[in-house]
């Protein structure tokens, strides 16, 4: 009988949202040749971790990211030679920050790292760009049901930026009346006494996201969801 001569990897799909674009955090890598590439962070989990802890090690280890909010997407390997080197199978993870918070700074066997608008994404090693198209993809249902894109703004924001935050995603309109009444009324958005610092026009409150209060709605059982125009 032969042994299995299989390994495991992890991969990272971050998302941050910035002037009205959603962006990936992608990695340039060179592995002893002339040869390089852009890739999502990742690598091998090692003996003595969990998967979890593995994708954040990486994700700190190559971009000095470290995120809040992450979950497991999908596992890749069906294909054998998604990866020339050795046979590997890679189990991905999708997590939302806030790109004002970060500061971006390649390590180990990464040589550069960037965040690239998801609209325009260089080429990607490996199938690293269906694991992208596959993480945009859940991104936009979950947005639908749960609240997960206070996660890539401030922690105050003005309300059309949220607003505005949920129409790039989702890439259509919403029905922004009918979106910031029943926002309000979950009662999980708190109005601040401040106001925005823009140039020109009249100032806007700010707003902050109250996770308890959300976390208590969620317990009860609540029902969310995003009416489009």
């Amino acid at each position: 009988m032969n042994l299995q001569n299989i390994r495991i990897a992890v991969d990272a799909v971050v998302f941050g949202y910035q002037q009205g674009k959603l962006y990936v955090l992608l990695i340039r890598q060179k592995f002893g040749s002339d040869e390089a590439y852009w890739a999502l962070p990742g690598g091998l989990v090692q003996d003595n971790e969990s998967l979890i802890d593995a994708v954040k090690r990486e994700l700190k280890e190559e971009t000095n990211v470290a995120v809040s909010y992450m979950e497991q997407l999908y596992t890749f390997g069906d294909d054998v030679n998604r990866d020339s080197r050795n046979r590997v199978i890679s189990v991905a993870y999708f997590a939302l920050i806030d790109v004002a918070k970060t500061s971006i700074k390649a390590a180990t066997d990464a040589e550069n790292v960037h965040w690239y608008a998801v609209d325009v994404v260089p080429a990607l090693a490996f199938d690293h760009k269906k694991m992208l198209e596959t993480a945009v993809l859940r991104l936009k249902a979950k947005l639908t049901y749960q609240p997960i894109g206070f996660d890539l703004l401030p922690q105050e924001f003005l309300f059309s930026d949220l607003e505005n935050l949920y129409c790039t995603i989702l890439e259509k309109e919403i029905d922004r009346r009918n979106f910031r009444k029943k926002i309000l009324s979950f009662g999980f958005i708190d109005e601040t006494d401040k106001f925005s610092e823009k140039k020109g026009g009249r100032p806007a409150k700010l707003f902050g996201f109250n996770k308890q209060k959300y976390n208590q709605l969620d317990k009860e059982g609540f029902h969310f969801d995003i009416k489009f125009a």
